[in-house]
């Protein structure tokens, strides 16, 4: 989500991982299935787990070119079941070599010591990719897997309702209430907030510079009621109390986006990877829609957040596979085969996701639906490219990310349920990040 200084929010957070020595609980080397794979011969088979469109694809290309290597992939429904998929996995025992997962996760599993240190096997690939999706895959200056993606963020828009109503694509949030105040005299809401996915308040918090974790010395300082994160609520609460939202559940994936192309619903802050959900599941809004910057807050310069669990999607290696060489050679193939990239890259073969590579501008036509745009297709391309200009570089995920994400999930039903504020989620989170960091053993000021 930026382009100067490409995914740099993940170089942020890796450079705080360097103060995290003696904060973590278990950054452990590569652990015993290590020494394993340097001895084992002939063909190894790595299970691996992910749930972008297009792996399958992917894993078919792999293994038809690799006779010592195969995978074997299985589609699990999203990153937030491949959190609990994954914890499960690691107490039994029993967790796949390789499984996709976005940057905010990587801190806190290595916390929990559920991923091998691969550094010497990949570490030598450091120049195929740009320099903050490199440092995503990265802890106190490890790597525990390969970077694959990082995207943009924009506005995604119904041009045909915009139109209709005489509104323009939101330049601000203000703008954005006041279009939403619009369109809900005509039935149809601006936005969708879904009960399990408090991530638009963690990316509203971002963009307005809030430091939900921060390093403080040798302790880290909890701050979940910052100016910024409260700018971003303000917002938030004006949205809800207003039912300009939708309130549809992702577990219902296809009524989500039938919705979208039915014009229930008018826009989306969106990433390119999510632009294939909408062009595989339409059927009735193909050319209506078109890209705006994301909106600002009022009277602040372009910025967009760097992302949550929408972005910066790594191949990580867990400690407990036993051919970790050959699973770190495996991701490294993924994300660096031109084909395979191409392959995720385009919204109709895969997930629309800009690549890692230092060259990922190249692949911006790729990511976008031209079927989706239609004549706004050409000029979309500069909204996503100015886009990666803007991006928040400041953000830090911290050694809870995991636990604290389910916590503030639970009472963010509450608040798109109206049983609470934003503000009441925001003081509780507060206290629970504080006591479960506390409880952990981790140095905290909040």
């Amino acid at each position: 989500m930026n382009f100067t200084s490409p995914r740099r929010r993940f170089a942020t957070a890796a450079v705080a991982g360097i103060a995290l020595a003696g904060l973590l609980s278990a950054c452990g080397g590569s652990g015993s299935g290590d020494d394993a794979s340097s001895k084992s011969s002939g063909p190894v088979t790595l299970d691996f787990w992910g749930w972008a469109n297009g792996q399958e694809a992917v894993v078919k290309a792999f293994n038809a070119s690799h006779k010592d290597i195969k995978l074997k992939y299985t589609k699990v429904t999203d990153q937030l079941t491949m959190q609990k998929q994954l914890t499960n996995a690691v107490k039994a025992g029993n967790a796949p070599c390789l499984l996709q997962n976005t940057a905010e996760y990587v801190t806190s599993w290595v916390s929990q010591g559920a991923l091998a240190d691969i550094t010497r096997y990949v570490e030598g690939a450091k120049d195929k990719f740009n320099s903050g999706s490199w440092a995503s895959a990265q802890v106190q200056g490890r790597l525990y897997g390969v970077p694959t993606s990082s995207a943009p963020n924009f506005t995604i828009y119904r041009t045909d309702i915009f139109q209709k109503y005489g509104l323009k694509p939101p330049a601000t949030w203000d703008d954005f209430v006041a279009a939403g105040k619009v369109l809900k005299k005509h039935g149809i809401e601006i936005t969708n907030y879904a009960g399990e996915d408090p991530s638009t308040l963690e990316v509203l918090a971002m963009q307005a510079g809030a430091h939900w974790y921060a390093i403080d010395g040798n302790s880290w300082k909890v701050d979940f009621q910052d100016p910024g994160t409260l700018k971003a609520a303000k917002v938030i609460q004006e949205i809800i109390d207003n039912d300009l939202n939708s309130k549809l559940s992702f577990a219902d994936y296809a009524a989500v986006q039938r919705n979208y192309d039915n014009g229930g619903t008018a826009t989306r802050q969106i990433s390119t990877w999510q632009m294939a959900g909408m062009v595989q599941n339409f059927s009735k809004s193909f050319g209506k829609w078109a890209l705006a910057p994301w909106p600002t807050y009022q009277g602040e310069a372009p910025k967009t957040p760097a992302g949550t669990n929408l972005t910066g999607s790594v191949t990580l290696v867990t400690k407990q596979c036993k051919s970790q060489e050959q699973a770190a050679k495996a991701a490294l193939w993924m994300s660096t085969d031109a084909g395979a990239v191409k392959t995720m890259a385009s919204p109709e073969t895969g997930s629309g996701v800009m690549p890692a590579l230092k060259d990922s501008g190249a692949y911006v036509g790729e990511s976008i639906s031209q079927k989706l745009l239609g004549t706004n297709y050409a000029p979309a391309q500069k909204v996503v490219t100015d886009s990666l200009g803007t991006v928040t570089t400041d953000w830090t995920f911290g050694p809870d990310w995991t636990a604290m994400f389910a916590e503030m999930q639970a009472g963010w039903a509450k608040v798109v349920d109206k049983q609470e504020k934003v503000t009441d989620l925001l003081a509780h989170m507060q206290q629970w990040t504080v006591n479960d960091l506390k409880s952990r053993g981790v140095s905290v000021k909040g």
